[in-house]
């Protein structure tokens, strides 16, 4: 969309852009029948973007910005492994800003998405939650680093702006398109970043069993996608919607390759969700659409800014695309099987 037809929904669009079974012995009370101490407890560390925080999902954390959700996989796999948490996910967390270095208040989005009178607080590096002491770390990062948000909105502004065309924004991102390069280095500097950030967890947690997370499917081919139903895809283009999943398996596959390289586990979340994208529905729709009615327990709400308001739709918020509460319970499945698999 061009920034004269529609501003208000273009401002709005870049703004959210820069948006089993249990081990017993793990669970088991103590001998002499009281419960387990926290210090008995293996010290588990979850680290990660939005997709790891669970943003929008009810209950959340309202307190710094972070839009933590008490029902994201990281609180999920404590309760299910008996593990003593400290969640430090973070909505609109980058590896550099946010896991290594401090993420600033002004990478902060929330929910709440109105921030309080004064703004948030710059937050410190989530690397410094690690210790010797720390038995297991997940860490679900890098699609903030590489700028999926903004590719995304890119491809909802060019639905509208570019209406004969069937997919313009593979054709902006590939080939000699204006984004191509921009695409290319970002990966080439995720690369390098992620490989970084690796060596630092291993180094503040030497004993620790790192899990690499990856992300869920969004939109696998586009199966049942509207143009312009905004609890979707909004106005990207179904022609555009296999390039967007190769984005994100190319995203994929640099974590897992980075994962492998590291002696990590990697979780892979994309699988299992296949047949639960976006444009799904019901309880088979395991993703939020740009603007989607909250899921979760409780009546907790985001209140709209007046940029989100002018987002078309009946959705309660803005939600650009992130997991549902469906969607969390996917991500602790797999993360759990995976290390209580490495449990042996």
């Amino acid at each position: 969309m061009s920034r004269h037809g529609m501003p208000a929904l273009s401002r709005l669009l870049l703004a959210a852009a820069a948006s089993l079974a249990v081990v017993a012995s793990a669970l088991a009370p103590a001998a002499s029948g009281a419960p387990a101490r926290a210090a008995d407890r293996p010290e588990y560390v979850a680290l990660g973007d939005s997709y790891s925080a669970g943003v929008f999902v009810r209950p959340w954390e309202e307190h710094d910005g972070c839009g933590r959700s008490t029902r994201n996989y990281p609180h999920q796999v404590a309760h299910q492994l008996g593990f003593q948490l400290r969640d430090v996910t973070c909505g609109a967390a980058e590896v550099v800003d946010g896991i290594l270095g401090p993420q600033p208040a002004s990478k902060i989005y929330g929910p709440p998405s109105i921030p309080p009178e004064g703004g948030w607080s710059d937050l410190p590096p989530q690397l410094d939650a690690l210790n010797p002491g720390t038995d297991y770390v997940t860490v679900g990062i890098g699609g903030n680093s590489l700028g999926f948000g903004s590719i995304v909105t890119k491809c909802l502004e060019l639905g509208i702006s570019k209406p004969l065309q069937t997919k313009p924004c593979t054709n902006y991102y590939t080939g000699a398109g204006e984004g191509a390069d921009w695409l290319d280095e970002r990966f080439a500097q995720l690369d390098a970043d992620f490989g970084h950030m690796m060596t630092a967890i291993h180094r503040r947690a030497p004993h620790a069993r790192v899990a690499v997370v990856g992300y869920p499917a969004i939109v696998p081919d586009g199966s049942g996608c509207s143009f312009l139903h905004w609890n979707q895809l909004g106005s990207v283009k179904k022609g555009d919607m296999p390039w967007l999943d190769g984005l994100e398996k190319h995203l994929n596959g640099l974590l897992h390759r980075h994962a492998d390289q590291h002696a990590a586990l990697y979780v892979d979340t994309y699988g299992p969700s296949v047949n639960h994208g976006v444009c799904e529905s019901g309880d088979a729709k395991w993703m939020y659409g740009v603007r989607d009615n909250l899921t979760g327990d409780g009546h907790q709400t985001d209140e709209p800014s007046e940029l989100c308001k002018s987002i078309p739709g009946s959705g309660e918020a803005c939600t650009f695309v992130h997991p549902n509460a469906r969607g969390l319970d996917n991500q602790a499945r797999q993360v759990t099987r995976a290390l209580m698999t490495s449990m042996g």
